[in-house]
């Protein structure tokens, strides 16, 4: 059997005010980093010994996954990065609060922001200092990937092509994955490896720092996947997510 685990970085600075991060380099917030420990611990309670590793440019992924990789003991594995799998970026609402946007635009709007498929917010302009088009860490990526705004169909049409071409040609080689991102480019990967629609994506909440294990057959074929920990607490960290638009 090959196992991949999914799972979205801890609470970062942003997540707790409440903002649009996008591809807003945040830090992770002391919960997060403690959310990502207790992730490690119970990811080497159950025996998990990952042999490879994937994460994005930005830091609440990077120090989420060497947060984990080093409860376990895991410090010295290979860890690729990559621009792909960044969040969804928001535009021009990057860094702006999610419920006082709510307060102004309307629910039904911010939720079409949020997760809306095909929708995208109005663009950053390059020449905002919050441009990713000013951040060196892009400087080799070709300036006409490089969004300006994007709908989760820009995510997917972004993170897919890595999860195709790289992650899962991985599992040839490797028994046990870790893919340590962000609640959209993870819910591209999700969208793909369980068929769902363009849709029902919009309503899967994807909580911080909490693993969501695939398990495939020797052929690759995906065979279960399920999130690890207690089912209550996963529960009530989903609605959380879900109402973020909501809440003050």
């Amino acid at each position: 059997m090959k196992k991949v685990v999914l799972i979205r970085h801890g609470e970062s600075a942003w997540n707790k005010e409440n903002r649009f991060t996008g591809w807003t380099d945040v830090d992770l917030t002391e919960n997060g980093v403690q959310e990502a420990v207790k992730a490690g611990k119970l990811l080497k309670e159950q025996g998990f010994r990952f042999e490879r590793a994937f994460t994005s440019y930005l830091k609440r992924a990077n120090k989420t996954l060497n947060t984990i990789l080093d409860q376990m003991d895991l410090d010295w594995i290979p860890v690729d990065k990559t621009w792909r799998l960044n969040e969804k970026h928001y535009g021009m609402l990057q860094g702006l609060n999610k419920a006082e946007t709510t307060e102004k635009y309307g629910a039904e709007q911010v939720k079409i922001w949020r997760r809306s498929y095909d929708i995208r917010p109005d663009v950053i302009a390059r020449t905002d200092p919050r441009s990713a088009h000013n951040d060196p860490r892009y400087a080799n990526v070709p300036k006409s990937f490089i969004p300006d705004t994007e709908a989760l169909k820009d995510t997917v049409e972004r993170a897919l092509p890595y999860w195709l071409e790289i992650i899962y040609p991985s599992l040839k080689h490797h028994d046990e994955i870790i893919v340590a991102a962000h609640g959209n480019s993870l819910r591209a990967i999700i969208k793909y490896l369980k068929n769902i629609s363009d849709e029902d994506i919009v309503e899967l909440n994807l909580p911080t720092a909490v693993p969501y294990l695939f398990t495939f057959d020797n052929d690759l074929n995906l065979v279960k996947d399920e999130f690890l920990g207690n089912a209550e607490e996963i529960k009530k960290l989903m609605d959380a997510v879900a109402n973020q638009g909501n809440k003050k």
